[in-house]
């Protein structure tokens, strides 16, 4: 099967894709009977022991090398800004992206150290990506990232705006991470005619409410890590606290769901 088509295919319908931050979650989601898996920034680097955005493009590609890997789903990477600032070495990382499993990645416009890149420059960075997909036979699905709402600056009018212009671009899939607001996705919706990957956040709209919106994609992000630290910590304090384990009760009813997923195939 060629995951990439698949993959492209998939955005035909909406569907969720949750984020996996290591071979063994990633087989437990596959088993569970998600369509796709995408990796994390954010929950690579904390598995790492390290912030969000404390990878390297290397570290980065192998990660996403060892999650395609492990199931048979098509795996979209999150790579952040492309690991550098210039158009040309952010296609040196989609045509090194094209030499493992991958299915598809995404790209911000937003650098560690420039801040939010002029739409202009943003959008040259988003064609250098596709261009360079494209050399594939069966091109890896580039999604373009609009990172205002989630920097700090919530303005609807400038996200469609760049959103637009990253389809221009050529990018396959849409993406404005932190906007919650189901009449912002409307307006997103509305003015765009690429599927549009919507990320669940802290109190905002249910997954039907999104997909009722107008989202092809809902991402989960870095939540299903942060939960599996909260589970951590909490069992711990419980432990070191209380002196008691009832976390350990409460554990024991997804082992069997864990080891279907990790049996030899």
């Amino acid at each position: 099967m060629d995951l990439r088509q698949h993959f492209r295919q998939l955005h035909t319908a909406p569907f969720v894709i949750p984020n996996p931050w290591n071979i063994g979650s990633a087989r437990i989601l596959a088993s569970l009977g998600f369509q796709a898996l995408a990796t994390s920034s954010a929950g690579f680097a904390n598995a790492l022991g390290r912030p969000d955005g404390d990878i390297t493009r290397e570290e980065a590609l192998e990660h996403a090398r060892e999650i395609s890997a492990a199931t048979p789903l098509p795996v979209n990477a999150d790579f952040e800004n492309g690991f550098g600032d210039a158009p040309e070495f952010v296609a040196e990382t989609v045509a090194l992206a094209g030499q493992t499993g991958l299915a598809g990645c995404s790209i911000e416009d937003y650098g560690p150290e420039q801040g939010l890149y002029p739409k202009e420059f943003a959008a040259a960075r988003v064609c250098a990506a596709v261009e360079a997909s494209r050399k594939d036979s069966s091109p890896l699905v580039i999604t373009a990232r609009c990172e205002n709402f989630f920097r700090g600056n919530p303005d609807l009018a400038d996200a469609i705006a760049r959103l637009q212009a990253y389809q221009e671009a050529g990018a396959d899939v849409l993406y404005a991470p932190a906007i919650v607001a189901l009449d912002d996705v409307r307006s997103v919706v509305a003015e765009v005619d690429r599927p549009l990957n919507v990320i669940i956040m802290p109190g905002g709209p249910t997954v039907p409410e999104l997909f009722e919106a107008g989202a092809t994609r809902v991402s989960i992000g870095s939540a299903m890590a942060a939960a599996a630290q909260d589970a951590l910590v909490q069992a711990a304090r419980e432990i070191l606290d209380e002196g008691t384990h009832a976390f350990w009760s409460r554990a024991i009813r997804s082992m069997g769901a864990a080891n279907a997923a990790f049996k030899k195939r």
